[in-house]
């Protein structure tokens, strides 16, 4: 180890222990990560700006960063599906009616959905205002390997239709799925959890005796997960730290400045979808400030961490003690929003790329036809695609071949996903927790057994 590298590192713990200083009381959860989040990009700037031809010390340093976020992110993925399987048990035993559990899913799943929908026409209108094109993309010996991947990839996908894709969706064994082994992993396991649900809800009717000992026995393995989620989640500054310090010194200028309008309408079709969260909101009577104050820790974490699916135990906690949503809707629509109707990766990214192909294939991507088309094929698309990162990718391989076009543009823009993606997937997050707190409101009166469950969406800060 290099004396650069064991100064970079020092300098690393040393902010790790000024963060340490503000795990008090006094000190929200949501300022100590706005201060990791700070640090993290200040720390990757400074990186760059000093070592920017040392790539040797670069990378020596972020190999022992890496080992703060990675590990960080390694807690959540143990936590998230253990955590999945007890909040759906728990969310089927607190209902006294399973047409309820029917009616929270069909509405979360609506939602998610619905919104993806517009996610997709505002890519679309953004890539074409932009003037967006796959030609001129230049593709050098880089991209060209990583098309060939992807290719490969394509040709496992595409004898998969949408039939097969449900039938991903069934567990065939359920210890294989809680492993996280396949990209609808997520959704099999919630499938698991409600089917056991209802079986431990049928018993308990069936043999009144056994009742109080089922309850009692979801509501304390519910509470001894969530204690595993709270001392995971104390973690997130420092996880935020690392994993922001690596995006930051990580990313490759160069490329980022040949994309740099992919990156700007990107962005915007992302600002643009957080608006239409907040209208929606506001015309359901929640206040949009104190809604976006409340949720900022969420989106920040799934900012830096790129994975939907590790944001589900901060979603969660948030919308049930923050915003008030009932534990039944927010299980749902958490676990529900890292697997389908994701806004960002699978509603906005593809429909871009493919409004960008559409020219070099002679087709007009503001043609009636073509937009309905792609609007529904996202649609169908959206279900099932991983809450990681590169979940996009998936979403796009998914999109493209279904409308005939090649998928190298994929390959083409993999070197900027890491910047565009952390964006993605907080608009993601922000998608589900929408759905939670407009179903909490359209259902409110839904017959469940939890105590916080006043059916009405707070509007209190986090803070």
């Amino acid at each position: 180890m290099s004396p650069l590298v064991i100064v970079n590192l020092v300098a690393f713990i040393g902010i790790i222990m000024f963060l340490a200083r503000f795990r008090r009381p006094k000190y929200s959860l949501s300022r100590q990560v706005l201060l990791g989040l700070i640090a993290g990009i200040a720390f990757g700037f400074a990186m760059q700006f000093i070592y920017s031809g040392s790539p040797d010390v670069m990378s020596g340093t972020l190999e022992w960063t890496n080992v703060v976020g990675t590990t960080y992110i390694n807690l959540l993925k143990m936590i998230v599906m253990p955590l999945v399987l007890v909040m759906m048990i728990a969310a089927v035993v607190r209902m006294r009616e399973v047409a309820a559990l029917g009616k929270i899913g069909g509405m979360v799943v609506a939602i998610l959905i619905g919104t993806t929908m517009i996610a997709a026409l505002v890519g679309i209108l953004m890539a074409s205002l932009f003037g967006l094109t796959a030609e001129g993309l230049t593709e050098g010996a880089r991209e060209l390997a990583r098309a060939d991947v992807l290719y490969s990839r394509q040709e496992a996908m595409s004898d998969q239709g949408l039939a097969d894709m449900l039938i991903r969706f069934i567990p065939s064994n359920i210890f294989l799925d809680l492993t996280g082994a396949r990209p609808t992993s997520v959704i099999a396991v919630v499938i698991f959890g409600i089917l056991f649900g209802i079986a431990a809800l049928m018993v308990s009717r069936e043999d009144p005796e056994k009742a109080e000992s089922i309850y009692s026995f979801v509501d304390t393995v519910q509470a001894i997960i969530m204690k595993l989620v709270h001392i995971v989640m104390a973690l997130t500054p420092f996880g935020i730290l690392a994993l922001m310090t690596k995006v930051v010194a990580g990313s490759n200028a160069q490329d980022i400045m040949n994309l740099i309008s992919f990156v700007i309408a990107s962005y915007i079709a992302i600002a643009i979808m957080f608006v239409v969260h907040g209208l929606l909101l506001r015309l359901n009577g929640v206040d949009v400030l104190s809604y976006y104050k409340t949720v900022w820790p969420v989106l920040t974490f799934a900012f830096g961490s790129r994975s939907s699916a590790a944001t589900i135990p901060l979603n969660v906690e948030t919308q049930v003690e923050e915003l008030g949503v009932p534990q039944p809707i927010a299980n749902l629509s958490a676990t529900f929003g890292a697997t389908i109707g994701q806004n960002g990766c699978a509603g906005i990214y593809p429909a871009m790329l493919a409004t960008m192909v559409a020219p070099t294939m002679g087709i007009d991507p503001m043609n009636p036809s073509f937009i309905a088309g792609l609007i529904a094929i996202v649609a169908i698309g959206s279900f099932g695609i991983a809450g990681v990162g590169g979940g996009a990718t998936f979403a796009a391989l998914v999109v493209l071949p279904a409308m005939g076009f090649p998928v190298t543009i994929v390959a083409l823009l993999i070197s900027i996903e890491p910047l565009i993606d952390m964006a993605r997937t907080a608009l993601n997050v922000n998608g589900s927790m929408t759905a939670g707190v407009l179903t909490g409101k359209f259902l409110k009166n839904l017959p469940y057994d939890a105590p916080e469950s006043s059916g009405e969406p707070q509007t209190a800060a986090a803070d």
